[in-house]
């Protein structure tokens, strides 16, 4: 069967295609060659312009902006060359080599050199830039854009229902009230944390030959400092160095990236369940969406898919990038191929972030918030002030003052006469039991909403009326 979205081997290429497009020219088989051409044509660009290799003279400004034309202007069209040349070759780097090789003798003044394209080079040194940077621009490009939008969105809310009083919950149990915005405002700060970590992380790169010591490179140029040059090269396509390696980048850095994102996308896990349980609980409804079917027996289920789904793919996306991340630290001896094929798996780990992340803005999209059963569960809840009456017994120096309220209330539900009857019989100063007499469980959120406005961002209190 011809390759076609229903025919295709994993639900990112058939299924969710059209979700995760957007990442097509960082992490498909078309962006790794068109970042393995790069490094090739800048490689040889660098070469020439450094006025090291006597026999490689400096390009004309012309000649610099063809090339540099044929890194921008990469083509599916280039890619299928590409491929064609690996149907001889057998090898996917060598196939690179060939077509750019195949561009450098179409420019006359540059036949003469063309075997200085991927000079010295051994294969992993193209790859691991090539990574490097796919790595790097579908960070910056695609996840950390969408990763903006989530903290905006969970923020917005957390604004929007900050003094929006609600039970908690420990335990399962009922709980000292917060506020909805509060419990929001929790998830956008630990996901601020790993945010500015993943987007701190550094990319590394090296170049330096078959096993690290540029061998080859010293027997053609002895009097060259390489470590320099290759050093400045790296660097010049926006990556640290890595100075001392085995044939391979060891991928230290691949392992940090990935831990970070495995840690975020938990934290979205945990909100994911959150927001699913509040819809249980039936503190937020969904908006009904016209022609959507929540169930193929019962008409009345409008269910929390969005959440669902994001749950499911971050748990698939965790769970490569950890393997990931742990394996590609290790490589015998100066290398092998396993790190290889594990390598070309990159999209599918951040295809399901970014799913993901895309499932759960619409599900933010669809939620509305339900006062009337926020406030009748706390109605029903009074015993959660028992907690304020023994703090209080206890500043008025009220012996045993946690045991007696426990004695009282333990496992038991409390309603608002049963509350008064309580405070009735304390032997408390008459300030503390006005105080007390006229707290509700709506009104019991401390510091919620000061906390919710203290720790979240400038850029989210800006122009909002309800701040």
């Amino acid at each position: 069967m011809n390759l076609d979205s229903l025919t295709a081997l994993t639900a990112l290429d058939g299924r969710y295609r059209t979700r995760v497009s957007e990442l097509d020219k960082y992490v498909s088989e078309y962006g790794l060659l068109r970042y393995r051409t790069l490094i090739e044509i800048r490689w040889f660009i660098y070469m020439a312009q450094s006025g090291e290799i006597s026999e490689l003279p400096a390009l004309t400004a012309e000649v610099r902006a063809e090339l540099e034309r044929r890194c921008d202007t990469f083509s599916l069209e280039d890619a299928i060359a590409i491929k064609n040349f690996e149907e001889t070759t057998n090898h996917d780097v060598k196939a690179v080599e060939y077509f750019v090789k195949e561009i450098i003798s179409n420019i006359p003044e540059l036949l003469p050199h063309v075997e200085f394209v991927h000079f010295a080079c051994t294969s992993e040194d193209i790859n691991n830039l090539a990574y490097a940077l796919i790595l790097r621009d579908s960070r910056d490009e695609v996840l950390l854009p969408l990763i903006e939008q989530l903290l905006s969105a969970i923020g917005d809310l957390a604004l929007k229902f900050k003094s929006t009083p609600m039970l908690a919950r420990t335990h399962g149990q009922t709980a000292s009230p917060t506020t909805v915005g509060k419990e929001l405002a929790n998830f956008v700060y630990r996901l601020k944390q790993q945010k500015q970590l993943i987007e701190s992380c550094s990319i590394f790169g090296k170049l330096n030959g078959a096993v690290g010591n540029f061998n080859a490179h010293t027997v053609a140029y002895p009097d060259v400092d390489w470590p320099l040059i290759a050093g400045k090269f790296v660097e010049s396509l926006g990556i640290r160095v890595n100075p001392l390696t085995t044939q391979i980048e060891p991928h230290d850095y691949i392992a940090e990236y990935f831990h970070s994102m495995v840690r975020f996308n938990q934290i979205m896990i945990d909100f994911n369940r959150d927001i699913w349980g509040y819809i249980s609980l039936g503190y937020f409804s969904q908006l009904k969406v016209a022609g959507e079917t929540g169930s193929s027996t019962m008409p009345h289920k409008v269910n929390p898919i969005d959440f669902e789904n994001s749950e499911g793919n971050l748990g698939m996306a965790n769970a490569l990038m950890s393997h990931m991340a742990d394996k590609l630290m290790i490589s015998r001896w100066q290398r092998d191929l396993s790190d290889s094929t594990v390598l070309r798996n990159i999209g599918t780990c951040l295809g399901f972030g970014v799913l993901s992340y895309k499932s759960t803005l619409k599900g933010i999209t669809k939620l509305q918030i339900n006062t009337e059963r926020l406030n009748a569960d706390l109605d029903e809840s009074w015993e959660v002030l028992s907690e304020a009456i023994q703090t209080v017994m206890r500043k008025h120096g009220v012996a045993q003052a946690y045991e007696k309220i426990k004695a009282l209330t333990h496992g038991k539900k409390m309603d608002a006469s049963l509350y008064q009857k309580v405070l009735k019989d304390l032997d408390l100063p008459d300030e503390a039991k006005k105080l007390l007499t006229h707290l509700t469980p709506a009104q019991y959120t401390g510091l919620a909403e000061l906390l919710t406005l203290r720790h979240l961002s400038d850029t989210q209190l800006q122009g909002r009326t309800d701040k």
